[in-house]
């Protein structure tokens, strides 16, 4: 990677940082007309979209100078001495295929594309939403690749597929721009746990390498401050006075109810059984994995809760969990389990439950894009 690319990249963020403080308004700041993105972009159809375009802060980042990786290298998760055990991985599993990617180094690229069981996915994270998504890139039998646009829309990150230069709204996995507006691709279960936990469940399981083809600092974090509650999200207004903007928030949705379970909550309640939508389900909550957004440095950041939300329906029963000292059990037969779903002792051991939430998330993010959302709130006793 050529150092001026680098200098680029660390200006832009610098940038985002000085323009914060100085309470600058974003969406002015980079505002573009149509004429000057259709001038940039001159293989994407604009006659063709879902939204409107004043609503997308436009390149506040170079096209691909958060570079994707396409071709992406593993390392088995034994043999990584380069990861704090609390630090953050998306984990993915599809066919008895698992793998892993650590946050501290998808924060430096943002999309991995990848093969995972037999299917071709994308790996996505956006930084200011604090979303990790999963999706299948093969849309209509065409296998897509992935860029990121620069461009961001509701503080979410815009990609491009580079088969027709489409924009896709990374939180929704829908095209909003170009050939392939109002394509929805399919979203694949994931999610985020501290290594350790991963390294515990799958010590030869596979994890994205270092070794990336790009010069980078794994490890840093570019938005060093950007995790506090009392903070404005970046290019962002968001309105909703039920809950502050930067709260982390567990999502659920079934069918087209959805609910909210914010983090702080979660450290108090690590167990809870739930109904949503006619729909027994429990939210399965850990302290102790580290933030990527808060210092410089991820291993010496502050630590927050990771959690993951399944179906309490399995073999015809509705189980119900409780905590205790043995860890997470189910009172129906004594079977203990993991945040992965797994049960680890008892009757049940070796199943896994089926994971329904859709990931964890800055509350300003997903109530943006769904703001019907109910927000959970604990039985009073």
């Amino acid at each position: 990677m050529k150092i001026n690319s680098i200098v680029r990249i660390c200006f832009s963020v610098g940038l985002i940082l000085i323009f914060s403080a100085c309470s600058i308004d974003f969406q002015k700041h980079f505002s573009a007309n149509e004429s000057k993105m259709r001038k940039a972009w001159p293989n994407t159809n604009f006659d063709k979209r879902s939204i409107n375009l004043d609503e997308i802060v436009f390149q506040a980042v170079e096209r691909d100078g958060i570079p994707p990786i396409h071709s992406p290298n593993y390392v088995k998760a034994n043999s990584v001495t380069w990861l704090d055990k609390r630090e953050p991985v998306i984990v993915v599993e599809i066919n008895n295929e698992t793998k892993a990617y650590p946050l501290q180094i998808m924060i430096f690229h943002e999309i991995v594309s990848d093969k995972i069981g037999g299917i071709p996915v994308i790996v996505t994270f956006c930084p200011l939403c604090n979303a990790s998504i999963v999706y299948n890139r093969n849309v209509g039998g065409e296998v897509l690749n992935f860029g990121v646009s620069g461009s961001l829309r509701k503080s979410d990150l815009i990609m491009y597929d580079h088969q027709t230069k489409s924009w896709w709204q990374q939180f929704t996995g829908k095209g909003i721009v170009g050939e392939y507006t109002n394509t929805q691709l399919e979203h694949l279960p994931s999610k985020v746990i501290a290594f350790e936990d991963y390294l515990k469940r799958f010590p030869a399981g596979d994890v994205l390498s270092r070794e990336t083809g790009f010069n980078r600092l794994y490890g840093e974090n570019p938005y060093a401050g950007y995790d506090s509650v009392d903070r404005s999200p970046f290019y962002f207004d968001p309105h909703d006075p039920r809950i502050r903007a930067m709260e982390r928030v567990l999502a659920i949705q079934v069918n087209e109810i959805a609910r909210i379970y914010p983090l702080s909550r979660l450290v108090k309640y690590p167990v809870v059984n739930d109904m949503l939508e006619k729909e027994p389900v429990v939210v399965f909550s850990k302290k102790g994995m580290l933030s990527v957004v808060d210092k410089r440095w991820i291993d010496e950041s502050k630590t927050l809760p990771s959690a993951s939300a399944y179906s309490r329906v399995f073999n015809n029963m509705t189980l119900e969990f409780k905590l205790n000292e043995k860890g997470i059990v189910d009172i129906n037969t004594g079977s203990q389990w993991n945040i992965l779903g797994y049960s680890t002792h008892g009757s049940l051991k070796g199943t896994q439950l089926k994971q329904i939430d859709r990931g964890v998330y800055f509350a300003f993010a997903w109530l943006a894009f769904k703001p019907e959302s109910e927000i959970y709130v604990e039985p009073k006793k």
